[in-house]
């Protein structure tokens, strides 16, 4: 991925001294518009954050910039509130989708379900059908917008609000809800009357590819339901890999 440089740009001074991480998802989303324009792009998993984030970026912008990753092992629940959110807010989604000979050569070799068998074969997989197409879309942005919280995750709970994301080239990465909690996301959720993925109601607060996402138990933490059988700090599929670095 190419490499890009902030500098000493007004961007990169606000950042550095951590002005914008009082700042609320409402400012932090429309100071994203005001910066970036189309160069700014929100990623969705068309999770409840996800649905927040474009309720918000629809009201900052005429033609926001959604794209999400259809990795080709989705529930159905996620296609459905993603027609529901395209019909309500009237947006354009980018779909991306992996590299069909990627997909086809993993699973002649290793098969369907490769992912259970080990890690190295869970993060091929994601590899392949998450992260190369995540880096496509990115290469046409200077900015883009995820819906983290640092409470989702012990790998998240230094996420910044706004960062300059050494994974991904240097470009700029907007996190505005990180530091609501799961009960905020969802109490805006029912009082915007956004649409949203039915499995939340279902024991999933955390929605992935439908065979690497189990419902949580009660006491669980909040992503014990993806990759069940992997420990907590490997649960990481390589579009976050964890805080960005300076």
């Amino acid at each position: 991925m190419e490499t890009r440089t902030l500098m000493d740009t007004p961007v990169k001074q606000a950042i550095d001294r951590g002005e914008l991480e009082s700042k609320t998802a409402q400012e932090i989303v429309r100071w994203a518009v005001q910066q970036f324009g189309d160069r700014v792009a929100l990623a969705s998993s068309f999770g409840a954050e996800d649905v927040v984030l474009i309720h918000m970026l629809a009201a900052a912008s005429p033609n926001p910039r959604i794209f999400t990753l259809d990795t080709g092992r989705l529930n159905q629940e996620t296609y459905d509130v993603m027609d529901k959110i395209r019909e309500k807010y009237h947006v354009a989604i980018e779909v991306m989708f992996p590299k069909a000979e990627a997909v086809e050569q993993m699973v002649r070799e290793k098969g369907l379900n490769l992912f259970y068998h080990s890690i190295e074969n869970r993060k091929l997989c994601c590899g392949i059908r998450k992260v190369e197409p995540l880096n496509r879309a990115l290469a046409t942005c200077d900015a883009w917008i995820t819906g983290l919280r640092r409470d989702q995750v012990v790998t998240r709970a230094a996420v910044k609000k706004v960062d300059v994301d050494a994974d991904h080239g240097g470009i700029v990465k907007i996190n505005p809800l990180a530091d609501w909690t799961w009960e905020q996301t969802m109490d805006y959720v029912k009082k915007n009357q956004i649409p949203y993925n039915v499995l939340h109601d279902q024991g999933y607060p955390s929605i992935g590819c439908a065979p690497c996402t189990r419902a949580i138990k009660p006491g669980e933490d909040f992503r014990a339901g993806r990759w069940w059988w992997e420990r907590p700090e490997q649960k990481e599929c390589g579009l976050h890999v964890g805080p960005t670095k300076q």
